[in-house]
């Protein structure tokens, strides 16, 4: 394990992140360097894909929910 040093900005961003995701920043910041790896290294997929292949292969059974009409 080491220190990554990051833009303040960037970091900025990650805390801001945070609220929203229910994570630690450094969870939140490894997050987004597993999903961003994942992308580069599977440029055809897209994030819906890639995020479906995760869950899979975790075990997780995401079934899309029905939309009722209003």
């Amino acid at each position: 394990m080491g220190i990554v040093n990051i833009d303040d900005d960037l970091h900025e961003q990650v805390r801001r992140a945070i609220k929203v995701s229910c994570r630690s920043i450094n969870a939140q910041a490894g997050y987004w360097i597993k999903i961003g790896m994942l992308c580069e290294t599977n440029p055809t997929l897209s994030f819906n894909e890639i995020m479906k292949l995760e869950l899979s292969s975790a075990g997780v059974s995401a079934q899309p929910v029905a939309m009722s009409e209003a």
